[in-house]
């Protein structure tokens, strides 16, 4: 199908940018895989696209010391135009999950192109990196004509394609929390048909003295927006590391506590099957994000 008739703008600043956005009708666009195909599809008319390609200083990926009450702490700050490609290549450490999730985005080709920003403004129900985010408890920054302002991972996509995100403003970069102690994973099991997330798990975690702590677990693919799994983290904080298959494989099995009906399902995968392959996405996740933070901590598993 051919996309209705538009016109293109293409800034070269932020602010530049947040002008062309002031304009009624008027959307963003950054790597274009989500809103390109809804452009074929008839799905969105604007009557500007406004084309973020020149705002380079929304690019790149490095540590930054930020002020908290304990005092300044270490955070990676990603520029929200990164390419998926751009933030493999940096291998920046201690985004266990962040980093197997954007390698799980599609193929080479679409994340050469496609942006980490635009994969969480798009928030597609599927879609990987929001689940790291959250599990991450990452921090989104957006850019208004009001100022900017800060929104949790958690709070930010609130349905299908819906977020806070207004649509005079722009998510500008993701602050994620760094923990040289901290271990992260991310699992799925692939939707056969569209190639997203059928179901998505995303685990962050700590070993403390040899027990988990600080445990945060998030999931897609189940609902409109990512669901912490809180019945999960329960069951994990405290758990003993140094023998982790029975408390992991015990967590994980509670993970359905966490999910309200209805869940998502279409006429490839059922809701059911959604619900069966939740357990086992959340302990493959879970596992692998124990193992991570016990070599880091130098328990004996």
């Amino acid at each position: 199908m051919f996309p209705p008739r538009f016109d293109y703008e293409r800034p070269g600043s932020l602010d530049a940018a947040l002008a062309a956005l002031a304009d009624e009708g008027a959307i963003p666009l950054a790597g274009g895989h989500d809103l390109i195909p809804l452009l074929k599809a008839r799905e969105r008319d604007p009557e500007t696209v406004v084309d973020l390609s020149g705002l380079v200083a929304l690019r790149g990926v490095e540590r930054v010391a930020v002020d908290d009450v304990d005092g300044p702490v270490e955070r990676l700050s990603i520029g929200a135009l990164t390419t998926d490609a751009d933030l493999l290549d940096a291998e920046p450490a201690g985004v266990d999950a962040l980093l197997d999730a954007t390698a799980a985005v599609g193929d080479a080709q679409i994340r050469n192109r496609g942006t980490v920003g635009g994969n969480l403004a798009a928030a597609h129900p599927a879609s990987d990196i929001p689940a790291a985010t959250v599990a991450a408890d990452a921090t989104l920054h957006l850019a208004g004509p009001d100022g900017d302002r800060t929104v949790p991972a958690e709070a930010f996509a609130t349905g299908d394609h819906e977020t806070v995100r207004e649509g005079d403003e722009l998510l500008t970069r993701i602050s994620v929390p760094l923990d040289p102690d901290a271990g992260g994973a991310y699992a799925r099991e692939t939707h056969p048909s569209t190639g997203y997330a059928a179901v998505g798990v995303a685990a962050r975690l700590r070993v403390v003295d040899g027990a988990v702590t600080d445990p945060r677990v998030a999931a897609v693919g189940l609902r409109d927006a990512p669901v912490r799994l809180a019945a999960v983290e329960r069951e994990l904080d405290g758990a003993d590391a140094g023998t982790p298959v029975d408390s992991v494989a015990d967590a994980a099995a509670r993970a359905g506590e966490s999910v309200d009906e209805p869940v998502r399902e279409d006429h490839v995968v059922s809701a059911d099957q959604r619900r069966t392959l939740l357990p086992t996405c959340a302990e493959d996740a879970v596992a692998e994000a124990v193992a991570r933070a016990v070599g880091r901590e130098g328990v004996v598993a």
